[in-house]
């Protein structure tokens, strides 16, 4: 169903209201709160209406976005905490500086040697608990500034890795260089940092090719709306 056929109660959006939204692609999270904000004050003549998201998507990734009005903009840490789901692809044999398709590849490397068996061998290394940096090309923040600003101005950080929990990671699809994904995870894990990771264990290198989030905790990206 597409958003802007919906029909919304003033009172309830003020009052508080929780949207599921299906991020199109190249559209930031930031974008998607601004666009649904401006219509709710035109069409419903809203002078003002608090607008948030729980857990950002990259503008390369499409699915599930948690949209709160109102009062309801107070739970979002509540929402944000919530287990995800992505299914995605990733590209072996090549590693780019952001991970994924934002920025073009700077290595290449042999993944001929990639069978289905080793891929599948590989993948309880990530499982449960670990370790991951994040990547540079992000919205993190250290010392006041966030990390892809250090990358475009070509400044070093020492970034340090977090722990993570990864509850499963299933291989979908395994077609050379490519291999489709479905993965469960918690709350500030990024997923082009494990495909870097993972192209590594492959003794190769590997990047985010594609990414849809399909569930936060119970609420599933089928039941959300479209803006296009």
């Amino acid at each position: 169903m597409n958003f802007f056929d919906e029909k919304f109660d003033p009172e309830i959006l003020l009052e508080g209201q929780l949207l599921l939204i299906d991020k199109p692609l190249k559209w930031t999270s930031f974008q998607v709160v601004n666009k649904i904000r401006w219509h709710f004050k035109q069409h419903y003549g809203l002078k003002k209406i608090k607008v948030g998201h729980a857990g950002t998507l990259d503008p390369l990734a499409t699915g599930l976005l948690l949209i709160a009005t109102g009062k309801m903009t107070k739970s979002i840490a509540d929402f944000q905490a919530k287990e995800k789901e992505y299914e995605g692809s990733f590209c072996l044999g090549a590693t780019t500086p952001s991970y994924d398709l934002e920025t073009p590849i700077d290595q290449t490397f042999e993944y001929q040697h990639i069978t289905p068996d080793l891929a599948a061998k590989k993948t309880p290394l990530f499982t449960g608990a670990i370790k991951q940096t994040p990547p540079l090309f992000s919205a993190l923040k250290k010392d006041g500034k966030r990390l892809y600003e250090y990358a475009r101005s070509q400044e070093k950080v020492l970034l340090k890795p977090r722990e993570v929990f990864i509850s499963s990671f299933e291989i979908m699809r395994f077609d050379l260089p490519e291999l489709d994904f479905k993965i469960r995870c918690s709350k500030g894990t990024y997923i082009r940092s494990l495909a870097y990771d993972f192209g590594k264990a492959l003794d190769s290198g590997a990047h985010l090719k594609a990414l849809r989030r399909t569930a936060i905790g119970s609420h599933k990206v089928a039941e959300a709306l479209k803006l296009e």
